[in-house]
């Protein structure tokens, strides 16, 4: 039985951390019809096509209060979102015409006043627990027991070998500036591998051939190509989001991925990282997916993680990441002006955050 104070903290946690949202439109997961089969491609393949979103507030990591706990009951699930929704209809409220910037109230990050990128309207990070199999799930991690990232102590020293070096010049010039802000990628682990929910465009449009499966991301309009069948490219050949080469093992799609870039390396991971993704249909509105890390200079054991996909309506509109955005532009060009007026711009001295990065819902 769980206590009550864990259940009011649980609920204060999807208060605080979880941003609000509009209802994503996806069709709630349900048992297959007792008759159902996995439908199959012309060319005889299992059939994974259409548009699904992993739309969640369930985070990737796990709340330490619950322990080695992966499921919740049903009577947490019922507040968290509960929670949830209260928050969003709290945000959706009217801002008054006389509000001043500086007085903008809280908005769907969590910041207020100057800091709000985005308001309500503009953000869909889900409004449902993640469930896999019908479990609702503490966290995306399964793996280690206690759903928490592994980090080894290089690991550690790594990340802050980076945030040192990006805590002087961050305004110096785009390189210095995170992929999604720049269009590269993106943002967090959106366009993976893996694939993890964000703050808003939690979409993929699955496409096949014969030879090839194609996801479409939502954020930043990534198109990731699984190459069935096949060897790895040269380990000196790095791309943005590796190299996938997939197989079928039965009626699951199993995908590896070497060869990330290192710029776009999940949680500070090596060159050395491999990523395994299994897609398998599991009704006609679900897909399981399931992923595993691989890299022992950054996790101390294998990482592995699960998500329930729900169908949702498409299409998948453009994200023009390029078109009309001014934001790189108006960035460096303050910086410009700081510099001309002898003064740093300010937060030239912290460190460089990706909108997302950790903060895989």
């Amino acid at each position: 039985m769980t206590k009550p104070g864990l259940v009011l903290a649980l609920a204060l946690c999807a208060l605080t951390a979880a941003p609000a949202a509009a209802q994503t439109i996806a069709a709630e997961a349900a048992p297959p019809p007792a008759n159902w089969k996995t439908p199959r491609t012309a060319f005889g393949q299992p059939d994974l096509q259409g548009v699904w979103t992993n739309a969640t507030i369930t985070r990737l990591e796990r709340d330490e209060r619950l322990g080695d706990r992966l499921a919740l009951t049903e009577a947490e699930t019922a507040r968290l979102e509960n929670a949830t929704a209260t928050r969003n209809d709290q945000l959706a409220r009217p801002t008054a015409a006389d509000t001043k910037v500086d007085d903008l109230p809280a908005c769907g990050s969590g910041a207020t006043g100057p800091a709000c990128g985005y308001n309500t309207f503009w953000i869909d990070p889900g409004t449902k627990v993640m469930r896999v199999k019908g479990q609702p799930r503490s966290s995306i991690l399964v793996q280690p027991a206690d759903g928490r990232l592994p980090m080894t102590r290089e690991a550690l020293t790594r990340l802050r070998g980076r945030q040192g070096n990006a805590q002087l010049g961050n305004f110096d010039g785009p390189e210095r500036r995170p992929l999604g802000e720049r269009c590269m990628v993106a943002f967090g682990s959106s366009s993976g591998p893996p694939m993890l929910p964000v703050l808003y465009n939690n979409h993929y449009q699955i496409m096949q051939t014969a030879d090839e499966v194609l996801i479409l991301v939502e954020m930043v309009h990534d198109v990731r190509i699984v190459r069935l069948g096949g060897k790895p490219q040269p380990a000196g050949v790095k791309q943005w989001m590796g190299d996938s080469v997939g197989r079928w093992e039965a009626d699951t799609l199993v995908v590896e991925t070497t060869n990330l870039r290192p710029e776009q390396a999940f949680r500070g991971a090596t060159e050395d990282l491999k990523v395994v993704e299994r897609f398998t249909r599991v009704s006609p509105t679900e897909i399981n997916y399931a992923f595993e890390l691989n890299d022992p200079a950054t996790f101390s054991v294998p990482v592995k993680g699960e998500q329930g996909w729900r169908a949702a309506k498409g299409p998948i509109h453009e994200y023009a990441c390029h078109e009309g955005n001014y934001a790189l532009h108006g960035i460096l060009a303050g910086a410009r002006r700081e510099e001309k007026e002898g003064r740093e711009m300010e937060g030239n001295r912290g460190a460089v955050r990706e909108e997302g990065e950790g903060d895989e819902r």
